[in-house]
């Protein structure tokens, strides 16, 4: 349900970025302000809760229908969607972004073909596919994350495979009892602190890197390998909450900090490059502190499951889990259109993002229930299914 919790909240935060300053997003309101320090809270462990957490689905799904069927589910629940909604939603928040800046005035028919104009770049890998020309259209826009996840799925297979062998079912066996003293969860922080800090931290895929997402997709393959790994994570939850409070102190400090025209998110002075390490170490030490705190959750849980409070609440569960990966897809599209609207209207920042937030949240709810899971076409396309 935390993955739930963070995919519906993106309506809100990315409803938030139409009134921030600092942000590129496709539709902005007239009057906006500074809202990193407003958001960068969930930046911190958002997006790499829902990395972790699909790490750890690939370890099940692997484990349970081997390599063919694997991959099978992956293309069926990643490239599917992707392709479907790169086509047919990702050029919608583009258009609006035109017309919104005053620099386009064609009709989407005739921006749409113009959107799929592109080349092959392979420095940019695994976002090989870019614009034609400079400036062009084509863009992952959100669905980024199922780029990553995609390209995770494929690069650990060797790793999954591994660990069901003698030498990975021994090696999985010497870090549990090496976990097992206290504090040994803030280890990797440093690995991820390193990370951050050289290679920066890209705004295009929610303020964190490429390398730095896949360290989370494989700490949640490792969870999933060892069920020991649980408890280990759920008993540091209390000190890895502290660390990563501290550490997002220091970061915030430093970062928001920086002089005025200097990125520190890119920056190689000494300033920006402990304040990324920070913000790494504050991200992992936060990430496992909301998994060890649902974990200790789940170890109190389980009674009262076959009473009919229990049993609705697991047929909410199951439409909820079938809702997230549509959901994901769809959400941006429908923010940027209203917002689109809303932004011309006379009204106040505040009740401007209300509407936003409150409609976009109705029209993506309707979308998925009236249209998406009513077929097995529009399941098969958005849903994976």
């Amino acid at each position: 349900m935390a993955r739930a919790a963070v995919v519906a909240g993106l309506v809100f935060f990315h409803a938030a970025l139409v009134f921030d300053t600092t942000d590129d997003f496709y539709v902005k309101n007239d009057r906006t302000a500074d809202l990193i320090p407003v958001v960068a809270p969930a930046v911190l462990w958002a997006m790499p809760l829902l990395f972790l957490a699909a790490g750890v689905g690939a370890g099940h799904s692997w484990r349970r229908w081997g390599t063919g069927g694997y991959l099978r589910r992956r293309v069926r629940r990643l490239l599917v969607p992707l392709v479907a909604g790169t086509v047919l939603l990702v050029p919608i928040p583009v258009w609006f972004r035109l017309r919104a800046d005053g620099s386009s005035t064609e009709s989407y028919a005739a921006f749409w073909p113009r959107f799929f104009q592109v080349r092959w770049d392979w420095s940019e890998f695994p976002f090989a596919l870019q614009p034609a020309t400079a400036g062009g259209g084509f863009e992952f826009g959100h669905l980024w994350f199922l780029v990553l996840l995609l390209f995770y799925s494929v690069l650990t297979l060797p790793l999954l495979w591994w660990l069901v062998t003698d030498r990975g079912r021994r090696a999985t066996s010497w870090l549990v009892t090496a976990a097992g003293r206290r504090g040994s969860t803030l280890v990797p922080a440093v690995l991820v602190g390193a990370v951050t800090a050289e290679l920066g931290l890209d705004e295009g895929i929610a303020a964190w890197n490429v390398e730095a997402y896949l360290l989370f997709f494989v700490a949640g393959v490792l969870l999933a390998a060892d069920s020991r790994f649980r408890e280990v994570v759920r008993r540091d939850a209390r000190l890895t909450a502290s660390v990563a409070l501290a550490a997002f102190v220091v970061a915030g400090v430093v970062l928001l900090g920086a002089e005025p025209g200097a990125d520190p998110l890119l920056d190689r002075d000494g300033s920006s490059l402990s304040g990324r390490a920070a913000f790494g170490v504050a991200g992992w030490c936060a990430t496992l502190a909301i998994v060890g705190a649902l974990a200790g959750r789940a170890h109190g849980a389980g009674a009262g499951a076959r009473t009919s409070s229990g049993l609705r609440r697991q047929a909410v569960a199951g439409y909820v889990r079938a809702a997230v990966l549509p959901w994901y897809v769809l959400h941006q599209p429908v923010v940027v259109a209203v917002a689109f609207v809303v932004v011309g209207w006379d009204l106040g920042p505040v009740p401007k993002y209300g509407i936003i937030c409150a409609a976009s949240v109705v029209l993506t709810l309707g979308l998925y229930d009236l249209l998406v899971r009513r077929t097995a076409v529009t399941r098969a396309l958005f849903a994976g299914a």
